[in-house]
């Protein structure tokens, strides 16, 4: 009898899991580059926690969208859910889409993974009232570098140029950021590109400057630039009219990249490099001032040793003064009065040093050198500084300093330093109480029993929060992200500073609340932690979107509509996940 029960249990186990279907299906298995993929996960159950794949290889262009239906037939309900994405493969190969899991009924269900062939961009069939104008022929992305074979430490330019002509674009999205190792660069802020007029290929073209970067080598050799690769939605004219005699046009997607480029450095030349050579390469003149040459006893001077010029200020040392022994100099104070146009470092640096006479005397600082390599004629360049002589007008001599800690120390010379010593006097009251046994006295005696617990609970407490890394860094990420939204609030008016400051505050807040580092801030890992912690996949994906757009928004037109709408749209987000994140 018990055998039977069990046998009957079983079977009716088994036939209720086979009546839960979650499957996984794709328009084809063989796409090309260019082309969309759709993929339908349809269950036949109303399960809950659907977590979708992380699509690797792919990007998605649209979804998720939901369908639910639910129908009787002859007393019998039949229901389906279908969440449906639209795919645009990133790269050639046999790509994999993993399993997305569902839960019903406190069991996990998967799809099988799907295998996907894409292949090389195939030709679109060509709607015969659509003229032959394709992104191909129109649309480049070009980097201009002012120089290909410079000395170490010479500024470069490179600016990327993206050149259009008879089609339209917008959305620029990031594939790959150029990488400069081995380089000092530095960007070159673009507020709002501006489309203008130029010649490529022996043709007119509208361009738009994306990006400019001031470059310099550090080491000689071929030095290789990484592209930059941009994802552009492109709008492509046709012969086909609206019912208002429109031109339509049709939205497709362009991958362009500006291709990697070689740098061949030079070595600056040994012939004639002067021993005391720091780096300086550009144009430079070298000064050294003393605020003043003659001071008393007690004053102090600042001796400013600058450099001022066009070259690379930034990456080499100043020389440091020799001063006598009577002369006592603490460390400089460096300033930086440096700015960086696309003709490469141009302004003034300078170390200033504090000096302090110890006696009377007249004292030399020696001439100081400073060497260069010079651009313009090749050759290394030295500048010397005069000599430049201290009085010090009055104070001790070093003669009396010596006399007065000799073997002789009880002796007391008359010399004009014994000006210094105090002459009046002030006569003490002999009649007031005592110090000693005082409530003064017995405070100061206990106060330091008193304190030690109060000491030790501190440091105790102290340790405790030092010791405590995850939580110091989720303190510190909460405040950087709500420093970085109030920042965002107020550079309204201010796009680029606005979505810097917007993308700032939303990645601290994922450091915050999901315990990650900045290395680990891929859209995948982020998207798949947020779904691991309850948060619901719409606001994931407005999450991911909005990031995206953070960038994309500095360099494209925005009206202050349009940024107040992505500042409330923040905000919203955020409050949203704060609630469902666990």
């Amino acid at each position: 009898m018990k055998k039977c029960i069990i046998a009957f249990v079983l079977i009716i186990s088994s036939s209720l899991c086979a009546q839960v279907q979650f499957e996984a299906k794709v328009s084809k298995t063989t796409l090309g580059l260019n082309e969309r993929l759709r993929i339908d996960f349809i269950m036949n159950v109303d399960g809950d926690n659907f977590n979708q794949p992380n699509f690797e290889g792919f990007r998605i262009i649209a979804g998720p969208s939901q369908q639910v239906s639910q129908s009787w037939v002859n007393g019998r309900s039949s229901f389906e859910k279908i969440y449906s994405y639209f795919l645009l493969p990133n790269q050639k190969g046999t790509l994999v889409i993993k399993q997305a899991t569902i839960e019903f009924n406190g069991q996990i269900y998967k799809t099988s993974p799907i295998r996907v062939t894409v292949t090389a961009a195939t030709e679109q069939p060509r709607d015969p009232n659509d003229p032959q104008i394709n992104a191909d022929d129109n649309l480049y992305l070009v980097a201009d570098i002012s120089k290909t074979n410079p000395y170490i430490n010479e500024p470069i330019t490179v600016v990327y140029k993206l050149y259009f002509a008879n089609i339209g674009i917008s959305n620029f999205r990031e594939l790959n950021k150029p990488t400069y190792n081995d380089f000092w660069s530095q960007s070159i802020d673009i507020k709002q590109p501006v489309v203008e007029e130029g010649m490529f290929k022996g043709q007119n073209y509208r361009y738009i400057v994306l990006k400019k970067t001031v470059l310099y080598p550090q080491k000689s050799g071929k030095l290789t630039l990484e592209p930059l690769s941009l994802d552009i939605d492109v709008q492509l004219p046709s012969n086909r009219r609206d019912i208002f005699g429109r031109m339509m046009v049709t939205e497709t997607s362009k991958k362009v990249s500006a291709g990697a480029k070689t740098i061949q450095v030079k070595a600056l030349p040994e012939a004639g490099k002067p021993e005391d050579f720091s780096g300086a390469v550009g144009n430079f003149d070298f000064k050294v001032t003393p605020t003043k040459t003659s001071l008393k006893n007690g004053e102090s001077l600042d001796l400013v040793v600058s450099v001022l010029g066009k070259g690379n200020l930034k990456l080499f040392t100043l020389p440091k003064p020799e001063v006598p022994n009577a002369l006592e100099m603490y460390d400089p104070v460096h300033n930086e009065q440096v700015n960086t146009p696309l003709t490469g470092m141009a302004g003034k640096i300078s170390d200033s040093y504090t000096i302090i006479p110890q006696f009377k005397g007249n004292y030399p600082i020696k001439a100081m050198r400073f060497s260069y390599f010079d651009l313009g004629s090749g050759t290394y360049k030295t500048i010397t500084s005069p000599e430049i002589m201290i009085a010090v007008l009055d104070g001790p001599t070093p003669t009396d300093a010596v006399a007065t800690t000799g073997s002789n120390k009880n002796k007391i010379t008359a010399t004009e330093q014994f000006k210094y010593i105090k002459l009046k006097n002030n006569p003490i009251d002999l009649q007031q109480e005592d110090f000693f046994e005082s409530n003064l006295f017995y405070g100061l005696l206990f106060f330091p029993f008193l304190m030690l617990p109060l000491i030790v609970i501190f440091k105790k407490k102290k340790e405790a929060i030092d010791g405590d890394i995850t939580g110091n860094r989720i303190k510190r990420n909460n405040r950087l992200a709500k420093k970085y939204l109030s920042e965002a609030k107020k550079q309204l008016l201010n796009k680029e500073l606005f979505y810097i400051a917007l993308e700032k505050a939303m990645h601290n807040f994922l450091k915050a609340k999901l315990h990650i580092e900045t290395s680990e801030m891929s859209k995948d890992n982020i998207q798949e932690l947020l779904l691991s912690r309850n948060a619901n996949s719409d606001t994931v994906q407005d999450f991911i979107a909005l990031t995206e757009n953070c960038e994309i928004a500095r360099y494209a037109p925005a009206s202050s509509t349009a940024i107040q709408q992505d500042f409330d749209k923040a905000v919203t987000i955020i409050s949203a996940l704060e609630k469902q994140i666990q």
